[in-house]
């Protein structure tokens, strides 16, 4: 069973050939990283282990039991109880409720492990996948999201009002995902 776990620096590997392999499946749905970013990628992804550091972001990954990366799932901006969602996922496992069963997964240890309270998410409008992740993981739309936020593509912002976390038995960030 698939496993979420927050990134670490032995994930590198894993998470590199993640996007290469699905790069194409990726570049038709939403914009492409672009060579740079695999050129530069061991830069990057040490910059992304720094900011996670720093409390600014919070990086997750599904893992298979192969170790294979299935997904990444990604909160940005961690900022007065508020953060962004980013998300993406294998195209082997798409279309499998796994990117949903792993959003509500996120959401909840969003609030239990980071105190937040909010989440937005933005998807262009022919990303009807995401759309419908965002749907049944409990986002609702609330407005046009600019070019500029989806790396050139116009779209909507979805956002899912959380629960407070009122205590109880915090599972750990190395828990399962549903799905």
């Amino acid at each position: 069973m698939p496993e979420l776990q927050r990134l670490h620096a032995g994930h590198a590997p894993a998470v590199l050939a993640f996007e290469l392999a699905n790069r194409t499946y990726f570049a038709a749905s939403i914009s492409d990283r672009g060579d740079d970013f695999f050129d530069r990628f061991t830069d990057r992804y040490n910059a992304s282990l720094a900011e996670q550091e720093a409390g600014i972001c919070a990086f997750y990954v599904l893992v298979a039991e192969d170790g294979s990366v299935l997904g990444r799932f990604n909160l940005y901006d961690l900022e007065d109880g508020t953060a962004r969602l980013g998300y993406r996922v294998a195209e082997r496992v798409a279309g499998r409720g796994v990117a949903t069963a792993t959003v509500r997964e996120l959401c909840r240890m969003a609030t239990a492990m980071h105190g937040l309270l909010t989440l937005r998410a933005a998807t262009s409008h022919d990303n009807a996948a995401s759309q419908k992740v965002l749907a049944k993981a409990g986002f609702v739309s609330v407005g046009p999201a600019a070019p500029a936020d989806l790396g050139g593509k116009s779209g909507t912002w979805y956002q899912r009002d959380l629960p407070p976390w009122t205590g109880g038995t915090e599972r750990s960030e190395n828990e399962t995902a549903a799905g």
